[in-house]
């Protein structure tokens, strides 16, 4: 049993939860500073259970509808389904109670009822994105719309509306996403013209792909500074954005058309100390601005 649920922690990838969490929390963070809503526990526990099954399910579901082509690509063939480690019946039972679990989190923001009637086509937003590849090459703005809608859902579970700030955090989300998941597609850019799967790199080629991941990342930093204004953040946030500017430019010095076996580098370690390091920033950020 313990051998079967490392299995699914592997299989759905549950350390790339830093992906999106700390912006989701960021968001939290930046409502909570509001007079009419302050922190309440029951607002961060109701966060995290969602935000842990819905990816979970969207994962474990994107393994099931991949398992033909990961089984075909050198690269995945040795993922847990077509590796036999798990079995379909396991994985489809994982996905439809991790996906019930999700939507039974929403009530924990009860009398808030816009959580629990989002929850179903925001499921199916998350799920939809596992099918995105095989008829539009910009696929990879879909996982970015879906993760985009982790800092906007945050909002909406604590103050029940929409404002400038998640909306900024969302544009970060959705550019930053997608600029880093078409670096990440790049190595599979050959086997996605060969199987006639969509992906930005496999249209248009790597050079010109590596072009517009960069000018997506641009539009991250743009976005950063405008949460900055709009927010009323103050120097540390600032000094966190210029840092963040600079990773992105590391790490697209990273990956080369010629060069790809950084790719998992980038994708993984230079993206992760950026989101962890927006959500620290943003804490000492708003510390500093009390102390004073």
């Amino acid at each position: 049993m313990w051998t079967r649920f490392r299995h699914l922690l592997e299989l759905i990838r549950f350390s790339h939860t830093i992906f999106a969490l700390p912006f989701a929390m960021l968001s939290a963070v930046l409502a909570w500073r509001r007079p009419d809503s302050p922190f309440e526990w029951r607002d961060l526990v109701g966060i995290l259970l969602c935000m842990v099954f819905a990816r979970s399910a969207a994962m474990a579901f994107n393994r099931l509808v991949d398992r033909g082509i990961d089984a075909d690509n050198p690269r995945t063939a040795r993922r847990h389904i077509p590796a036999g480690l798990l079995s379909v019946w396991a994985v489809t039972a994982f996905t439809v109670a991790t996906s019930l679990a999700f939507v039974a989190s929403t009530l924990i923001f009860l009398p808030n009822t816009l959580p629990v009637i989002l929850s179903v086509p925001v499921l199916l937003v998350l799920l939809g994105y596992s099918y995105a590849k095989r008829f539009t090459a910009w696929c990879h703005y879909w996982l970015s719309a879906a993760l985009m809608l982790s800092p906007l859902a945050a909002w909406i579970a604590i103050r029940g509306t929409i404002e400038w700030p998640p909306v900024l955090i969302a544009a970060v989300v959705f550019f930053w996403v997608g600029g880093f998941d078409i670096l990440y597609s790049c190595q599979d850019a050959e086997f996605d013209r060969e199987r006639r799967l969509f992906s930005i790199p496999s249209r248009w080629g790597v050079p010109r792909a590596l072009r517009l991941a960069a000018v997506s990342h641009a539009l991250t930093v743009a976005g950063l500074l405008g949460l900055w204004s709009v927010a009323g953040l103050g120097p540390v946030f600032l000094a966190g954005v210029i840092v963040v500017a600079v990773l992105l430019f590391y790490e697209h010095s990273l990956v080369r058309p010629e060069d790809l076996t950084r790719v998992n580098l980038a994708f993984f370690h230079v993206n992760a100390v950026i989101s962890l390091g927006l959500l620290v920033v943003t804490l000492a950020d708003l510390w500093w601005t009390r102390a004073r």
